[in-house]
């Protein structure tokens, strides 16, 4: 294998290791006292990361700074998501409040995706 088939390779396994090494401290955070933390670490920018690096190298400044405020805009179907979470959290058997949540995300985001490519059209 040459240098250009391992780049890649190890790449994806930095990635891959960084996924797990936040789902373990998830995992440890959520089972300690200070069990609300394990709340904010799905929000360290791992993703977000990557894929400014990409969009940043790809297609530069200014599709960075779009990509960036669309990132600010998908905080509106997280935030529908933790809102239906907490609404349905007593109200709802565990899996359905997280699955009913689930779905909210998930048409929330359809909707900015749809809201977006139209009023970006071009």
């Amino acid at each position: 294998m040459g240098a250009r088939t391992i780049a890649p390779m190890l790449t994806l396994a930095l990635k891959a290791a960084l996924g797990a090494a936040a789902a373990l401290l998830i995992a440890v955070l959520a089972a300690s006292r200070n069990y609300v933390v394990a709340g904010l670490v799905p929000l360290f920018p791992t993703f977000a990361l990557i894929a400014h690096v990409l969009v940043g190298r790809e297609h530069g400044p200014a599709a960075l700074r779009a990509t960036v405020v669309f990132g600010l805009w998908a905080m509106l179907p997280y935030a529908a998501y933790l809102l239906a979470v907490y609404a349905l959290a007593d109200r709802l058997p565990l899996g359905w409040a997280l699955a009913s949540a689930t779905l909210l995300w998930l048409l929330a985001a359809g909707v900015l995706i749809l809201a977006w490519s139209r009023l970006h059209a071009g």
